[in-house]
């Protein structure tokens, strides 16, 4: 069985992302992180026939919310209308919008799928960073410590290493490193021996297995919130998360033409850096080059020089909204 929320995920900052994405209803624009398809579906109904939108997803799951045609679609001899993205009957031959290309990849190979479609240049890029509410409630993915299942993590079930990978082969400095870099846990050392500990007894496999293994660590008022550090820490480390987007922000600037814009929702406080150096020095760690004259040599423009967060309307309909940060540049 699996549990989910209401829906696979709400978007986040919905109107202020698009919005910043100022488009153009001919244009080309990427969303690399399609998860439940909502800003895919707002991006979509700016657009005319001429323009078009790609989007990434690595996870399977994600392929059921692909965006379809609102037009009817003869399947059997049968007329089905499409509502909401639905078919209403499991018979439905449900065809996406001409406009409209998902790609199932880690949008880490942005610059590569790009050049297979033919695509040399977009008007624009949306990505928001967090992780679609559909994980969190999966109780199969072992992506929360709410459920027992396989400690597993990963965005691709077809990729390579699992959580339960790491934790049992890690090294206990290694361990720490991630720990206290992507969850920023100052017991970080104390949690990579207690793991290392318990691993000596029986492998840790399961989601139960890793929380009873760090749960005496740590203080019974914080334990929740150290605990979701730790999870989110390891799911960052199974899918590269800091990588890939050091990546694809990389092929972004690349592919962006002039006036094209780039909008990213981050939640945690490295990627935004990661995201905040592109935007203003054009690599990940901030190093402004300057020419002769000592001008900025960036390749964009902020848009909003301060971050645009969640209202309290938003937040309190959607509280995992609490945490996101939008950004916003233009090309040069």
């Amino acid at each position: 069985m699996v549990t989910k929320a209401g829906s696979y995920h709400v978007p986040v900052l919905l109107k202020q992302s698009v919005d910043g994405l100022n488009i153009k209803p001919g244009g080309i624009y990427v969303d690399v992180t399609f998860g439940g398809g909502g800003h895919s579906r707002e991006i979509l109904s700016r657009l005319n026939a001429t323009g078009h939108l790609y989007s990434f997803d690595q996870d399977a799951d994600a392929e059921g919310n692909i965006i379809v045609s609102q037009e009817p679609v003869e399947s059997d001899g049968q007329q089905i209308d499409n509502i909401g993205g639905e078919a209403s009957t499991s018979n439905a031959q449900l065809q996406a919008p001409a406009n409209f290309t998902f790609v199932r990849s880690n949008f880490r190979y942005l610059k590569n799928w790009m050049r297979y479609y033919g695509v040399d240049h977009i008007d624009g890029l949306l990505g928001d960073l967090g992780v679609s509410s559909h994980h969190f409630d999966d109780e199969t993915r072992g992506f929360s410590f709410r459920f027992d299942a396989p400690l597993d993590m990963r965005m691709n079930k077809r990729a390579g290493q699992t959580a339960a990978d790491i934790v049992n082969n890690y090294d206990a400095e290694k361990l720490a490193y991630v720990f206290y870099f992507y969850g920023e846990l100052k017991s970080s050392r104390r949690i990579a021996s207690a793991i290392l500990a318990a691993r000596a007894e029986h492998p840790i496999l399961t989601t139960q297995d890793f929380v009873s293994a760090v749960e005496p660590v740590f203080h019974r008022d914080r334990e929740k919130k150290d605990m979701a550090k730790l999870f989110q820490a390891l799911r960052i480390e199974v899918n590269q998360e800091m990588s890939a987007l050091k990546e694809m922000l990389n092929a972004s600037e690349r592919l962006l033409g002039e006036g094209g814009r780039l909008s990213v929702i981050t939640y945690h406080s490295l990627e935004d850096r990661i995201v905040k150096n592109v935007m203003k020095s054009g690599n990940s760690e901030g190093k402004v080059e300057q020419d002769f004259f000592g001008r900025s040599q960036s390749p964009f423009q902020l848009i909003n020089n301060k971050v645009i967060i969640p209202d309290e309307v938003e937040l309190k309909s959607n509280p995992r909204s609490r945490s996101a940060k939008l950004r916003i540049a233009e090309k040069k």
